[in-house]
């Protein structure tokens, strides 16, 4: 097959790249740890041209699209927002390309993310909005609730192919905070995972009522290791699944069908938490990212 776009999801601390044909099958994929965040003192063509330049020279230049971090205002070139409710006809028009590409590629853009302007709760999403058109391409849909753990869990509502809304949920961040450097994580020193400890933490989670009430909940992972009634080797996953079972139950209340939208290991979890507190779910197909970025391309006429 012909390569007729190189695309790249270039978040905070790490890149993937894809060699697409233009029906979008995926021909090369390269990977880096050189995030907008951890370039060690890298430009930013530098280490496009490290990723990438090799496909350029096998088949010349390339049309190149970028998504992530890498348009926002610490990345290479700012992509403004574009408002909600956002179509993909709309990321289309938003792209921003790049000035002075560097020697031997095509143009390279940037697609832009995804603003909510909502004066109570605003809110802003920048990458998985592209994974989001890439999984209703890959499904064949127009509307759904699509959940994309990371760091920043991002829960997104399609309708009738436009993002309506989404909420951002800090579960990861806010895992990785208490246990690297709250009291929490006094003792939490067990490396093996304990699917026991899960299933406490999300059945815990379950018990919340009202504002305030995970705060108190996340005191209590101490105060049940200190009485012997959680142990060391459980609290760190009893923990994650607190947090996660508290994620899932505000984002769906509790029966709103969704899809997961993630790498292995988090739709994993993210799956054993849905199935223990009987939330029904389905897994959105792998390779959501470069069919997004895909489709962005072809909805501006990159390609």
């Amino acid at each position: 097959m012909t390569p007729a776009l190189i695309c790249l999801d270039w978040g905070t601390t790490a890149l993937r790249a894809f060699l697409q044909a233009a029906d979008g099958h995926v021909l090369d994929t390269r990977a880096s740890a050189q995030g907008i965040m951890a370039l060690d003192g890298a430009a930013f063509p530098d280490v496009l041209r490290a990723v990438a330049g090799g496909w350029v020279q096998a088949h010349g230049p390339l049309p190149v699209l970028l998504s992530g971090m890498v348009g926002s205002r610490q990345g290479w070139v700012e992509a403004r927002y574009v408002p909600c409710p956002a179509r993909l006809a709309d990321l289309g028009a938003g792209l921003v390309e790049v000035p002075d590409p560097p020697h031997g590629f095509g143009p390279v853009a940037i697609a832009p993310g995804v603003l909510m302007d909502d004066d109570a709760r605003p809110d802003v999403i920048r990458g998985e909005e592209v994974e989001v058109f890439g999984a209703l391409a890959l499904l064949e849909r127009s509307d759904g609730l699509f959940v994309l753990p990371g760091t920043h869990s991002k829960w997104v509502h399609v309708a009738d192919g436009a993002i309506t809304h989404f909420s951002t949920y800090l579960t990861g961040e806010l895992f990785a905070a208490l246990k690297g450097h709250t009291i929490l994580g006094r003792m939490m020193t067990a490396e093996a995972p304990s699917p026991e400890g899960f299933r406490r933490g999300v059945e815990a989670a379950c018990t919340l009522k009202g504002p305030g009430a995970l705060l108190a909940r996340l005191f209590t992972v101490r105060a049940m290791g200190l009485t012997g009634r959680l142990a060391e080797a459980d609290s760190a996953d009893f923990l994650s699944g607190l947090l996660i079972g508290a994620e899932l139950l505000d984002a769906t209340r509790g029966h709103v069908p969704f899809t997961l939208v993630a790498n292995p290991a988090l739709t994993l979890r993210y799956e054993d938490a849905a199935r223990l507190l009987a939330l029904p779910h389905h897994r959105a197909p792998a390779g959501c990212g470069p069919a997004g970025q895909l489709a962005v391309a072809r909805a501006a006429g990159f390609i």
